[in-house]
C-alpha cells in the first residue's frame, strides 16, 4: 500500500509533497500519527480528578513537552519506539478534557454551554453524547493526496452546527437521528477495518465533525491501543457491517498496511467547515496529521443568509491561521457558489494570498442547488431561487483567472483529474 501511494505521480508535482510533508510521511507508515506520539507524553496521574479548568493548565505544561518530541520525531533525531509509553499521557488527559467539557459544551464557536449528558436542553447541534454514523467506506471522491489509491477512510457522522441551505448532504447533516448510534470502540473499528484494507488516511467528516469531537478522541484513544491481531476480524468487526457502503469482499485487509513497528498507525485527517471554538481546535492540534478546512463564505452577510451562521469570517479564517502558524499540514477548500464570486469566492482568494499564498487550495466547481435551492425537492424554499442554478462557466472561469493572478497555489489539486497519468 505505501509504495502504490508513494509513486502516486501528484507526490512528484510541484511542491505538493513539501506541503504534505508530515502527513505522506505517516501516511506511508515512515512516521507515526500524532497520536502515538501523545502516548509518550506524561501528564499528571491526577488528572481524573482534576476540574476542567486545572486539565487545561495541564494541557499547557504536556503541550510544551509534545511539540518538543513532536519536533524530535520529523527531523529523525528521535524515535518513539525507543521511548516508553507513559502510564498516564496526553491522549488521556486530551480524553478528560473533552469528556469534562461535554458538562458544558464549548466545541463549537455557538458556545451553548449545554450540559449535553443529561438529556435536556439542547444547542445548536441538537446533539446529545450520543453520536452517530451515516456510513463509512473507502471514498474515492476526494483529492487525489487524500483518495491515493485504495480511497480516503470516510466516517460520515451525522448532524451539524451550520445550516447550508444548499448543503448536499442535507439527509446527513439536517436530521440528527439519521445514521446509526455507535460507540467510540464502534468508531475505532471503521477506522481499523479501513486502514487494513489500504485506505490511506481517516477521514473525519459529516455533516460536521467537530459537534462529536468527544466521541472522536475517545476512538482515537482505542485505535491507539490497537497492536498486530488484537483485533479478531470475525469476531468484533461485524458490529459494524450494517454501516460500511463498501462493497463486500472488495478489499482484503493486510497488517502491512497499518502498522508503525506493532502499533496501529493512521493519519488523522480533520475535514471540517472549522466553526470551531479554539478550545477544540487545541485539543485536535495534538492528533491531526493533516486538515481540510472549508472556506466557503466571503462575509458574514452570506453566511448569515444563506447557512445562519453568525461571526462567520472572524470564526473560520482565525482557525485556519491559527493551524497555518503551527505549521501544520493542510489542503483548503473552498466552493464556488453562483451569485457570489465577487462577495464570497474573490474575498476568500485574496484572504488565502495575504496569509498563506503557499499553502495548497482546492478552488472547486461542484456546486449544485440540493436541499432548500433545489426547485424539485419538497424541501425547496422559494427565498433561495437566486441560489436553485449551477455557477455559470463565466463564474467558473473567473475564479480560476482570480485565483491565477493571485499567485495561489491551486492548479495542481484543483486540476489534477486533468493531470492524471
Amino acid at each position: 500500500m505505501g509504495r502504490d501511494f508513494g509513486s502516486l505521480w501528484i507526490w512528484k508535482e510541484g511542491n505538493v509533497r513539501d506541503r504534505l510533508g508530515w502527513y505522506y510521511s505517516v501516511a506511508t507508515n515512515s512516521m507515526p500519527a500524532k497520536y502515538l506520539i501523545c502516548k509518550r507524553v506524561p501528564v499528571d496521574p491526577s488528572i481524573y480528578n482534576m476540574d476542567i479548568d486545572s486539565l487545561w493548565k495541564e494541557y499547557d505544561t504536556a503541550l510544551e513537552r509534545f511539540i518538543r518530541l513532536w519536533s524530535d520525531v520529523r527531523s529523525r533525531s528521535i524515535t518513539i519506539r525507543d521511548l516508553p509509553i507513559a502510564k498516564v499521557n496526553l491522549l488521556d488527559l486530551l480524553l478528560a478534557i473533552v469528556k469534562g467539557s461535554l458538562h458544558a459544551c464549548n466545541f463549537c464557536r455557538w458556545q451553548c454551554k449545554v450540559d449535553r449528558t443529561t438529556g435536556g436542553k439542547l444547542g445548536a447541534c441538537k446533539l446529545e453524547a450520543e453520536s452517530r454514523v451515516s456510513t463509512f467506506f473507502h471514498h474515492m471522491g476526494e483529492e487525489i493526496v487524500f483518495r491515493g489509491i485504495k480511497g480516503s477512510g470516510t466516517i460520515f457522522f451525522t448532524s451539524c452546527n451550520m445550516r447550508c441551505a444548499f448543503c448536499q448532504n442535507g439527509d446527513i447533516s439536517t436530521d440528527r437521528f439519521n445514521g446509526s448510534v455507535v460507540t467510540p470502540y464502534m468508531i475505532a473499528l471503521m477506522a481499523y477495518k479501513l486502514r487494513l484494507e489500504g485506505c490511506h488516511n481517516i477521514n473525519w467528516v459529516g455533516g460536521e465533525p467537530t459537534i462529536h469531537l468527544h466521541n472522536i478522541v475517545e476512538a482515537i484513544h482505542e485505535m491507539s491501543r490497537f497492536i498486530i491481531n488484537k483485533v479478531r476480524y470475525e469476531d468484533e468487526l461485524f458490529v459494524i457491517k450494517s454501516i460500511n457502503a463498501d462493497m463486500p469482499y472488495r478489499y482484503s485487509m493486510s497488517s502491512s498496511n497499518a502498522y508503525y513497528g506493532d502499533e496501529f498507525n493512521v493519519p488523522q485527517l480533520w475535514n471540517s467547515n472549522f466553526f470551531m471554538s479554539r478550545e477544540a481546535l487545541n485539543v485536535l492540534r495534538c492528533i491531526m496529521d493533516v486538515w481540510l478546512p472549508d472556506l466557503k463564505f466571503g462575509s458574514n452577510k452570506c453566511s448569515l443568509r444563506l447557512a445562519r451562521t453568525p461571526w462567520y469570517w472572524e470564526t473560520v479564517t482565525s482557525n485556519i491561521k491559527q493551524v497555518h502558524c503551527w505549521d501544520e499540514d493542510m489542503v483548503i477548500r473552498h466552493l464556488i457558489m453562483p451569485g457570489h464570486v465577487k462577495c464570497c469566492t474573490k474575498q476568500v482568494l485574496e484572504w488565502v494570498a495575504d496569509n498563506m499564498p503557499e499553502v495548497l487550495i482546492n478552488i472547486m466547481d461542484q456546486y449544485r442547488p440540493e436541499n432548500y435551492c433545489d426547485p424539485y425537492s419538497p424541501n425547496y424554499d422559494p427565498a433561495y431561487k437566486d441560489m436553485a442554478r449551477f455557477p455559470s462557466k463565466q463564474e467558473i472561469d473567473e475564479a480560476y483567472r482570480y485565483a491565477k493572478e493571485l499567485g495561489l497555489n491551486f492548479e495542481m489539486i484543483t486540476f489534477e483529474k486533468h493531470f492524471l497519468r
